[in-house]
């Protein structure tokens, strides 16, 4: 038995006589009962979404596995570039670069094996020292190869000798 909704109800809605509640259009009773239909997604509404998601990680992953080295790459080129500018301030506060000797921990504390700076900073030109993007030290070479100074990374391969596209990657590129 359905009773009619009062005047100041949606009239697209019905009322139960038995406790005075609204009903929405999918409660209407069949046969006594009260079918209530419940929200969310099937199984097959499942399915189709995650096929969707495996074809296009499918598609795009070879695409982004190629990525993680050419970011460890330009990772490293400004770290080096950052290294460089410190090199450069070395040299305007003392005249000439660190020595080989001295190497780039002469950025982080002031050396103590000679030729000692005469107008080194008390905090240093950098905090620390970082590493490379495959965890190994930055390389210094004074005098440089390709320059008067060179900063190098061996890159991913972390041999001084290698064919690896991302070899060595220096201040000179």
């Amino acid at each position: 038995m359905i009773c009619t909704v009062p005047q100041s109800c949606a009239p697209d809605r019905l009322m139960s006589c038995e406790s005075n509640t609204l009903l929405r259009p999918w409660q209407v009773p069949r046969q006594g009962k009260v079918h209530i239909r419940q929200g969310g997604f099937t199984l097959i509404e499942m399915m189709v979404v995650i096929a969707i998601i495996g074809i296009l990680a499918a598609l795009i992953a070879p695409k982004i596995m190629s990525r993680p080295d050419e970011a460890r790459a330009v990772a490293a080129r400004q770290d080096i570039a950052t290294l460089m500018q410190a090199l450069n301030l070395y040299r305007l506060d003392n005249a000439r670069y660190p020595t080989a000797t001295q190497g780039l921990a002469a950025l982080v504390k002031c050396p103590t094996v000679s030729p000692v700076p005469n107008n080194c900073k008390a905090d240093g030109y950098l905090e620390r020292l970082p590493k490379d993007p495959w965890g190994a030290q930055y390389q210094y070479a004074n005098p440089g190869q390709h320059g008067e100074i060179d900063v190098f990374s061996y890159g991913k391969d972390g041999k001084p000798e290698g064919n690896q596209p991302l070899h060595a990657i220096g201040s000179w590129q």
